[in-house]
């Protein structure tokens, strides 16, 4: 078992409190806090306790048999097929969509993707958390848009009743011109959906990716609920903290509401409108049961809540909230271990949650 010490993104979207909180650094940081890292991941590797300065990714290419296991290798090769992530959201994210395998793979050969792998995704609520995530029925957004009352509008209403959910959300991107025009008439509409395209538009001014909320679901998740999303469906998380796992990869579409590199049209190639987003609780043993191949997150939650964990598959272990014992290692709240596939059976005990991060099956 192996205490980790994991980077810190410093994206410009997210919070100076909820990370440094929760590792019990000063608070608030210095900067804005988005995302720490927990994994293999070569753009940032968790490191390993001790003054040697290796990585996770160094122990697990050492001897990836006994860090990542059988079942792992000959599914995923010599990598940890996960990454875990603690996500704390002050401001939107961009709009985005994630490939599929084939997609990845295809991509990539293409030079379109920086490596060959999916990237789904699940986050679970520390605190309320907000998302845009799938596509609204069609008709529910022709009423929002046409609503606005705005005859630049016309075409993307006519779609929306034509059930081309895609088809409207190309010609949307499509109205730089008439953004501005767009968010004046959204300002005299006192709703949530939108206030939040107004809201958007003073971050991203010109972006017609702001109006986006017509045409998306919105998730308001509760601590402890979580969300998965699969390959294609169209997000952009708003606002909250909570833990996230997904596929370890880079490959992120994207199409407004960030300074980043923009892709429009692989983006829409990828888009799904059929494909939706799972709202899902915690199952027998804290799972979040998910399609992902590439991961499983369990919660452990309650004072004096005891589970143990099988030997045979690499797991990372998180405290987010109290205190844990892993085996004879004692964890504080923000510290996380790497425990190798082939290590013991381990029986973990907390007084408050633990997060374990493992492949799915």
């Amino acid at each position: 078992m192996h205490l980790l010490t994991n980077p810190v993104k410093d994206y410009a979207w997210g919070s100076r409190t909820d990370i440094a909180e929760l590792t019990g650094r000063p608070v608030p940081a210095q900067g804005p806090e988005a995302e720490m890292w927990l994994g293999a991941h070569p753009s940032g590797p968790s490191r390993l306790g001790g003054d040697d300065g290796r990585t996770l990714a160094d122990l697990i290419g050492a001897d990836p048999r006994a860090g990542l296991g059988d079942a792992t290798l000959e599914a995923f090769g010599e990598r940890l097929p996960y990454l875990l992530k603690l996500i704390a959201v002050a401001q939107p994210l961009s709009l985005q969509v994630h490939p599929s395998a084939e997609q990845a793979v295809d991509g990539h050969a293409r030079g379109v993707y920086g490596d060959p792998w999916p990237k789904p995704e699940l986050v679970c609520a520390l605190t309320p958390f907000t998302a845009l995530a799938g596509f609204r029925p069609p008709e529910q957004a022709a009423m929002l848009v046409d609503r606005l009352g705005v005859p630049d509008l016309k075409d993307v209403v006519s779609l929306l009743e034509g059930g081309e959910s895609l088809g409207a959300l190309e010609a949307l991107l499509g109205k730089r011109q008439a953004a501005e025009q767009i968010v004046w008439a959204a300002s005299a509409v006192h709703h949530p959906d939108y206030e939040l395209v107004v809201r958007l538009a003073r971050r991203y001014p010109g972006d017609p990716a702001c109006l986006a909320p017509l045409l998306l679901r919105r998730h308001e998740l509760a601590p402890g609920q979580a969300l998965f999303l699969g390959a294609g469906v169209l997000h952009c998380y708003l606002k909250g903290f909570g833990v996230e796992i997904m596929g370890s990869s880079d490959n992120v579409m994207r199409a407004g509401l960030t300074p980043k590199l923009l892709n429009v049209a692989e983006l829409l190639r990828i888009t799904d409108p059929a494909t939706a987003p799972l709202a899902l609780a915690a199952g027998p043993g804290g799972v979040y049961d998910t399609p992902s191949p590439e991961f499983r997150l369990r919660r452990i939650d309650g004072a004096g809540a005891e589970q143990s964990l099988p030997a045979g598959v690499p797991r990372i272990l998180l405290v987010t909230e109290g205190t844990a014992t892993a085996g004879t290692t004692e964890l504080r709240q923000g510290e996380s271990v790497f425990v190798p596939a082939a290590g013991p059976a381990l029986t973990v005990r907390t007084t408050g949650t633990v997060f374990v991060a493992e492949p799915g099956t």
